[in-house]
């Protein structure tokens, strides 16, 4: 008859399951993560942020300006002098008239420069501006 098998035992039910294929698939993600990872992250400018227990946060466009201890500028990560700050400032407010900034200032730098980074900021038109943290708890210091 045809259709009809032997009965040479060739229609067992199959009791375990390969996961080699599984593996590799995932150690094959792992590693395109692991290589692509490395180009994601930005280098970070080392600073010592000042601790505060209340702060927000802020969401839109934001320019990121960094004050060293020893008064260095920088600005999304690009180290800038004041005017080349208060170009790009303009630049970004010319593009988005909500643009805020960021200021995040070392403990040891010096009030005055902090004060002027502040001023080139809201003399080229950002009218909002953040002093970034490091949050802690509340009566912790």
């Amino acid at each position: 008859m045809a259709g009809i098998s032997a009965g040479n035992g060739d229609d067992d039910l199959i009791s375990g399951i390969n996961i080699t294929p599984l593996v590799d698939i995932v150690l094959v993600l792992l590693i395109i993560f692991m290589v692509t990872a490395t180009y994601i992250v930005r280098e970070a400018i080392e600073i010592d942020l000042p601790r505060a227990a209340h702060g927000g946060e802020a969401i839109g466009t934001t320019l990121a300006v960094v004050l060293t201890k020893d008064g260095a500028i920088y600005l999304d990560g690009v180290r800038r002098t004041e005017a080349e700050l208060a170009a790009r400032t303009r630049e970004a407010v010319a593009r988005d008239k909500d643009t805020r900034a960021i200021i995040s200032a070392d403990q040891g730098a010096l009030h005055g420069a902090v004060v002027r980074v502040i001023d080139v900021v809201k003399g080229e038109g950002v009218a909002r501006f953040a002093i970034n943290i490091e949050k802690v708890e509340p009566g912790t210091r």
